[in-house]
């Protein structure tokens, strides 16, 4: 199904553009490795496909006067202007499923880090100590994993944590009874899970209602010594929270794939020259995350395999033809 639309893609890792162009043959496309800009956008683009780390605003959008159709290679969608997007009548589409095993993986290994001590251990050795003390973990069996978003990564989480024998409660806006009973977890309100969870884990989309869901209230109230793991959205979290709760030995330790604001980590030269928009507070309260012993921060890496880098260029792909044959896929 050739077509002549203009179909630009952005962000998209040197090492996948031949694929990208072996997926697209007989159709006109542009990729490019760079994240979408206003200085690097294609102003007669009628396709767009786009991946997280760059925000899509309504300036952009009605830069392109021709755009038909957007595409995020992601699963999250929240860097989209989709009120701009929708005034114009252009579907915005994503890549629903591509890592939910991935990430899941990620999210256990970023809790067995914390509990086992990894970090500092492997440190210790190749600083030349070979000694374990002080460097003691917790058994994961017979912990409460308290799960925040039951979707289809916060269930493979749920799968793999039913291995290490943990007990799971779980909390969501739109509770999947059959699912719970399916894998053996329970839901409870929020307030129960952070309260009785040894560890919580995130894993539910950033949408007005779910901005700082973990804040400075109620990370007054999480159990003492639990563990915070967010590989979901930075925003979810109020970095404010997360530095009272390891400061304050509420939280025994964090593991982060993403932070608030983190394209300000990136780009450091931003914290100077974006004047009144920019977010300092964040920035330096990242930075105290980032350097505190007892957290485990990765560079938004959880979606990072050959395997699903491949599905998300494959879903995209497949979002692209549809469209093209006149029918809409995963619309958010």
């Amino acid at each position: 199904m050739p077509s002549k639309l203009k179909i630009s893609f952005y962000g998209i890792w040197p090492e996948m553009k031949d694929y990208v162009h072996t997926k697209m043959h007989g159709f006109h496309i542009t990729v490019s490795s760079e994240k979408i800009s206003e200085k690097n956008l294609s102003a007669d683009t009628e396709v767009l496909a786009v991946f997280v780390e760059a925000p899509v605003t309504k300036k952009m959008i009605n830069e392109m006067p021709n755009l038909k159709m957007i595409t995020a290679m992601s699963t999250g969608f929240d860097h989209i202007d989709l009120a701009a997007a929708k005034k114009r009548h252009i579907p915005v589409c994503n890549v629903p499923t591509y890592g939910e095993n991935t990430v899941a993986e990620h999210t256990m290994a970023l809790m067995l880090g914390l509990t086992r001590k990894l970090f500092p251990s492997v440190k210790r050795v190749k600083e030349g100590v070979y000694d374990f003390h002080g460097l003691r973990g917790v058994d994961l069996k017979g912990k409460t994993l308290g799960v925040i978003g039951t979707g289809h990564i916060g269930a493979h989480v749920i799968t793999m944590a039913k291995g290490f024998e943990l007990n799971i409660i779980a909390t969501d806006a739109f509770p999947n009874k059959d699912l719970a009973k399916k894998l053996g977890f329970k839901y409870v309100p929020l307030a129960k899970l952070l309260a009785e969870s040894d560890i919580v884990s995130l894993h539910t989309p950033l949408l007005p209602s779910t901005h700082h869901l973990i804040n400075k209230k109620n990370i007054k109230n999480i159990k003492k010594g639990a563990y915070l793991i967010n590989t979901a959205r930075g925003a979810l979290v109020d970095p404010e929270a997360i530095v009272w709760g390891l400061q304050n030995n509420r939280l025994a330790g964090v593991g982060l794939d993403v932070l608030e604001d983190e394209n300000l980590i990136q780009n450091h030269e931003e914290v100077i020259t974006c004047g009144d928009k920019c977010k300092i507070k964040n920035t330096l309260l990242n930075q105290m995350i980032i350097d505190h012993p007892n957290a485990i921060v990765t560079p938004h890496n959880a979606f990072n395999s050959t395997e699903s880098l491949q599905r998300i260029v494959d879903m995209a792909v497949d979002n692209i033809k549809s469209f093209v044959s006149g029918q809409i896929k995963n619309v958010v």
